[in-house]
């Protein structure tokens, strides 16, 4: 039998070894890395496994250089840039019965704004996710044609900039990297040089999953206060791995992942449509009961640091707000509309707070704990 491995130990060098050709944003993000990386062995032991993304908003960030770090310790790494789903379904389902972990650079040239919707990429990246969960395609010629499915569930990491849809967003831990600041050194990273490292770590890593597989297999780790929902899914695994290494791993996990749950929430502004809920909350139907649909979109229009000025190049009207707001229902579970507004010597169209209130119950983030002031000229038009 061979001798019992260390996992803190060899998750502190496989630490090391990214600490030597990465620069991560946060601590936080250095060890959730180093435990993805040790999930990929593990991932028959879970239920899901998370996406790992890496996202910056400019070039020259080390999105693709993490990535390739990631290769040389993760098991069957392939690199996907250009591989088609049908490629991919076929990779997953291989006879082979080695699963690949596989690695997307440059994500935003499938999923960017530029780049239009990619629903068979996207379908399977979310789809993989969680075990058992075929996808179903149509194999053989003319009427010959029976439905086959597709097993996707395998480990997924992404490089790109700045943009992923959210139902891939939603399902990864996510890494915002940025350009190295000048006194952030690293080694020059040489293949033929460093790989053979990363691959010894790999194998090591391997030998460890073997030995705590058992004690992995169904583990329910104790979530951090506040972690429920979508987060716990993604970070279950980790905590998992974290707890079979011990040492000072579970309680960095849990830190970790605390940290950058919270960063993800910081940053997530949801959906447009709750963008937009929250907004008229917060900032223009502030204190009033009633608003004609002019008005609140010179004050949505006006607002600093929101898109609605600049929608694809145009600013938000009357017809898209009503649009967005239609998707949403009152508590009498009735379509979000215009009503007349009777203003001195007119009628105008316009929005009532009382339609809004279910929705913003259900969908916005909780409010600001001090109310805003009504903005200058919003008083009560009733």
């Amino acid at each position: 039998m061979s001798d019992t491995i260390d996992g803190a130990a060899l998750l502190n060098e496989v630490e090391a070894f990214h600490r030597r050709f990465n620069v991560f944003p946060t601590e936080a993000a250095y060890v959730a890395v180093v435990l993805w990386d040790a999930h990929a062995h593990l991932l028959d032991c879970f239920e899901s496994t998370p996406r790992l993304a890496f996202l910056s908003p400019e070039p020259g960030s080390g999105k693709s250089r993490a990535l390739e770090i990631v290769e040389t310790l993760v098991p069957n790494p392939m690199a996907a840039v250009d591989a088609s789903a049908a490629a991919l379904f076929r990779s997953v389902s291989g006879a082979d019965g080695k699963r690949p972990t596989i690695l997307f650079d440059e994500i935003d040239t499938i999923f960017g704004p530029k780049a239009g919707e990619n629903e068979q990429l996207r379908g399977f990246i979310n789809a993989g996710h969680r075990r058992n969960r075929p996808m179903f395609r149509c194999v053989g010629d003319g009427a010959n044609q029976t439905v086959q499915p597709f097993h996707s569930y395998a480990a997924v990491a992404v490089a790109g900039l700045g943009y992923l849809p959210d139902t891939i967003r939603d399902r990864s831990v996510n890494i915002r990297m940025r350009r190295r600041a000048r006194n952030e050194k690293i080694e020059p990273y040489r293949t033929r040089m460093h790989e053979k490292e990363g691959f010894a770590l790999r194998e090591r890593l391997a030998a460890w999953a073997e030995q705590v597989t058992e004690r992995v297999m169904g583990a329910w780790p104790d979530m951090p206060d506040g972690v429920t929902d979508r987060p716990a899914d993604v970070w279950e695994p980790l905590l998992a791995v974290a707890d079979a290494a011990g040492g000072d791993w579970p309680g960095r996990a849990r830190t970790a992942c605390v940290t950058l749950v919270n960063a993800s929430k910081a940053n997530d502004k949801g959906s447009l449509g709750v963008r937009l809920l929250t907004d008229l909350r917060d900032h223009v139907m502030v204190g009033i009961d009633r608003l004609p649909t002019v008005a609140i979109l010179d004050r949505l229009n006006a607002l600093d640091d929101a898109p609605w000025a600049d929608l694809h190049g145009k600013p938000l009207d009357n017809r898209r707000l009503s649009r967005m707001l239609a998707e949403y229902m009152t508590a009498d579970n009735e379509p979000i509309t215009s009503r007349n507004i009777k203003t001195a010597g007119s009628v105008l169209k316009g929005y009532y707070s009382a339609d809004l209130r279910d929705a913003w119950a259900r969908y916005c983030p909780p409010p600001p704990e001090s109310p805003l002031p009504p903005l200058p000229g919003t008083e009560n038009t009733a």
